[in-house]
């Protein structure tokens, strides 16, 4: 490494604890404010929880410090924020739930600050144990193996209210299995698009002025749009449908940079979304509440067929009487949207107590921590850092899309959770390891290594070899600069030869 790498490793981890210190901050004076708005009084809860925020904070920074020194100092502030502010927004919630016994909700903050602690112990432990991020990329069969068996096995399970099928029940205990699945479909699209991309970049036809990928490679891709409609009629899970194959869209445009993939992808989506939307009574069923929110409110008989649910109604008008500032933290009625309102509804929480600005800021969070992720992808140096990089953030971006465009009404509703901030520990702990691959990544990208000059005798060879086994980047250490430079040219336009041999003494004189 350089002594200008070595100069800025400190100056980032200097700035992630700042930045750390005020996210704990902002995340504990927003826990009080709500109490003191709504109950008068501090929360008796409060040393302990800054307690908790405080640890969540220090232990992750200080691993990064020790084994990602030169990680983006953006990436862990960022979502320890959104963490944080998720407890907040629970809390809230629960003083209303504790308040209006007859809504039969649950207490959820209390569960989900335990799920952070372990998504956090998760992060760290991922940190110390994944030291090349490379190493993921020699098992990427057998993780979209288990991906594969994962997505399916909710379809064993019951569903929920409204028949969506995404947990898995183990006794007590529930598992959202497609969290997991968008990080170990990422892993695999990077490591199989690595190892393809030249075929599917360089070949395929021309049809009516676009180039159509070739048939042995098209393979894969109708592959995942099967999968993906199989997803949407035996579980009737529009969201990780949207996400799994957009994902792959993504990362296939990034590996090859053809449009034409881009286009396939969209085609083959909108027809799919088409015919299952149009056949699926539950995805129908989203797609009318979509399109005639209102209708809720007319009897029974007049409403269009599929509609059964409130929720999409009283989302707009959460934001409607939010207006730009809010009405404040505590000060409005989230608890009308129903059992949603702490998991795929708690946007409209956001939205009708802080207002416009505070949808505003929420979303740009979650702009910031996807650009870092594009800019890691950006930086690292191997193909399969950069996709993996990519596919992460891209996963992050668009759960947040398919979440905040069906509350808001922009797409049909989907269920899922939003990252960070709704309720659901399998979410959490998903999302905090997609953190610590990026930080991972984003540290394999930053380091860099002793030049690879003219060795200072033996042990300036022996330390330059131990430098380089000891960096798990050194497989792609720069050559030399002069073993990749041409020989001399003398100005007759020859090549003048050098050395002390025979031909040498015959060329020059």
């Amino acid at each position: 490494m350089t002594f200008a790498a070595l100069a800025q490793a400190p100056d980032r981890r200097r700035t992630e604890m700042w930045l750390l210190a005020f996210a704990v901050l902002i995340t504990v004076f927003g826990y009080t404010y709500t109490d003191l708005s709504m109950n008068g009084r501090l929360p008796s809860g409060l040393p302990g929880f800054a307690a908790a925020m405080f640890f969540m904070a220090l232990v992750p920074h200080l691993v990064v410090r020790r084994f990602a020194q030169r990680a983006d100092p953006l990436i862990l502030p960022l979502a320890t924020l959104l963490s944080g502010f998720g407890l907040v927004l629970l809390n809230r919630l629960d003083i209303t739930y504790a308040a209006k016994p007859s809504l039969h909700m649950t207490p959820a903050a209390g569960g989900q600050l335990v799920w952070t602690v372990i998504g956090v112990a998760v992060c760290t432990a991922t940190l110390m144990l994944l030291r090349d991020h490379r190493f993921l990329q020699r098992y990427i069969y057998l993780t979209m193996a288990v991906a594969l068996v994962l997505l399916m096995a909710p379809a064993f399970f019951p569903g929920d209210t409204y028949g969506a099928k995404r947990w898995i029940f183990i006794g007590p205990l529930s598992l959202q299995p497609g969290e997991f699945v968008k990080i170990m479909i990422a892993v695999f699209f990077a490591g199989y698009l690595t190892l393809n991309r030249d075929a599917l970049a360089l070949t395929g036809r021309r049809v009516m002025g676009v180039q159509l990928p070739p048939g042995r490679q098209l393979g894969p891709i109708f592959t995942i749009w099967i999968i993906s409609l199989l997803v949407l009629v035996f579980e009737r899970d529009l969201g990780t449908s949207l996400i799994f194959f957009g994902l792959f869209v993504i990362t296939l445009y990034m590996a090859t940079e053809r449009t034409s993939w881009v286009l396939c992808g969209l085609a083959m989506a909108v027809a799919g979304a088409a015919v299952v939307g149009s056949t699926e009574p539950h995805v129908k069923g989203r797609v009318m509440a979509w399109l005639h929110p209102m209708d809720i409110f007319l009897p029974q008989q007049e409403r269009p067929p599929g509609l059964v649910s409130e929720q999409a109604a009283q989302a707009l008008f959460s934001f409607g009487s939010g207006g730009i500032s809010g009405t404040g933290l505590g000060q409005g009625h989230p608890e009308l949207i129903g059992f949603a309102g702490n998991s795929d509804f708690i946007l409209t929480t956001v939205g009708e107590e802080l207002g416009l600005a505070g949808v505003m800021v929420v979303l740009l969070l979650y702009v910031l921590l996807a650009q870092r992720g594009l800019r890691v992808g950006l930086t690292a140096r191997d193909p399969f850092g950069k996709l993996l990089a990519v596919g992460l953030a891209s996963a992050l971006l668009l759960q947040v899309f398919v979440v905040s465009g069906g509350v808001t009404g922009l797409i049909p509703l989907t269920g899922k959770a939003l990252p960070f901030l709704a309720k659901g520990g399998s979410s959490l702990v998903a999302n905090w390891v997609m953190v610590a691959l990026l930080i991972r990544i984003s540290d394999s990208a930053q380091r860099r290594r002793e030049p690879v000059g003219p060795p200072d005798g033996r042990g300036g060879a022996r330390r330059g070899r131990r430098a380089r086994a000891a960096d798990p980047d050194a497989t792609q250490a720069t050559p030399r600069v002069g073993a990749a430079l041409p020989a001399p040219v003398s100005p007759a336009g020859g090549s003048r030869a050098t050395g002390h041999g025979r031909r040498a003494r015959r060329a020059r004189g």
